[in-house]
């Protein structure tokens, strides 16, 4: 079985999967879409027909957002609040669009790498061998 999976590998191109991951593409043909609405993902490729059974990224893409995100955007919340102490409306208009603004826009191009990269690196749970 694993030999007809590296025969099917090989008729596709290997495709870096930051670059196909980023833009939601298929992580085997690069052209058909990853997700079928914000987060979810498709049970297929509607190109290729690749099974997307294999893609669990599980907190990955949450764990990047937190801390890439999420600590610059209450970083400069509370620095605005500790230097200027505006009243709550300069935070509403603030604050809260970067904080909304880093936490969503980077989730789906991450959880898309994370994914791609799954494949291209045959990621998989981890198997005890008997010696």
């Amino acid at each position: 079985m694993a030999e007809a999976a590296d025969e099917l590998q090989q008729d596709w191109p290997r495709l870096d999967p930051v670059r196909t991951g980023i833009r939601g593409k298929c992580p085997r043909c690069g052209q058909g879409d990853l997700f079928e609405g914000f987060l979810k993902l498709r049970p297929q490729c509607d190109h290729c027909g690749l099974s997307y059974s294999f893609a669990d990224p599980a907190d990955g893409p949450a764990f990047f957002v937190i801390c890439f995100g999420c600590v610059p955007a209450v970083t400069f919340a509370l620095l605005l609040q500790i230097y200027a102490d505006p009243p709550m409306w300069v935070h509403l208009v603030t604050s809260l669009p970067f904080l909304i603004v880093t936490c969503l826009a980077p989730l789906r191009p991450l959880k898309g790498w994370l994914v791609c990269s799954q494949f291209f690196y045959r990621a998989r749970e981890a198997r005890l061998v008997k010696p």
